[in-house]
């Protein structure tokens, strides 16, 4: 009996997958829990047009997510942490930091997106991955400096 598969199964097929199986299994198994439906030219067509319908929408939404990701791309963040002796930096900058700098340029990423190994310990560039959704990935050019402090009030004289 020809079947459509509705769903991808281990060991039988992935979804939309024309199959030859055995009648009984059809009958007992795959149609009643709805995971096959008969292989006939009206369910064929129909599956078709959802298949053609689902590709021409994930095609739209992966040029989306990729002009989303060039005007993050776009983007470089200054990060300004204290700073000791010889430049050693005190902390670090995080990813909560990075997501919190992106928030404020408009941008919101949640923070399991950017993909920084570890925390930066030290002042220079850095370029950080951000993972979008459909295999897109966009990078962050990250500016640590150290903080400018305050100058001291001149005195009165």
């Amino acid at each position: 009996m020809k079947v459509i598969l509705q769903e991808t199964m281990e060991g039988v097929g992935h979804l939309g997958d024309l199959l030859d199986v055995k009648d009984g299994y059809a009958r007992n198994f795959l149609l009643p829990r709805k995971k096959a439906v008969l292989a006939d030219s009206r369910s064929i067509k129909a599956f078709e047009h959802i298949k053609r319908v689902a590709a021409e929408r994930a095609k739209k939404e992966k040029v989306e997510i990729e002009t989303h990701a060039k005007s993050i791309s776009a983007v470089s963040l200054t990060v300004e942490t204290k700073v000791g002796k010889d430049d050693k930096m005190f902390g670090s900058v995080t990813v909560k930091d990075i997501a919190e700098g992106l928030a404020e340029k408009g941008f919101v990423v949640d923070r399991r997106k950017l993909q920084l190994e570890q925390p930066i310990k030290e002042l220079g560039t850095f370029t950080v991955p951000i993972k979008l959704p459909r295999d897109v990935t966009a990078t962050v050019v990250i500016h640590v400096v150290k903080k400018q402090e305050a100058e001291a009030a001149p005195a009165e004289a």
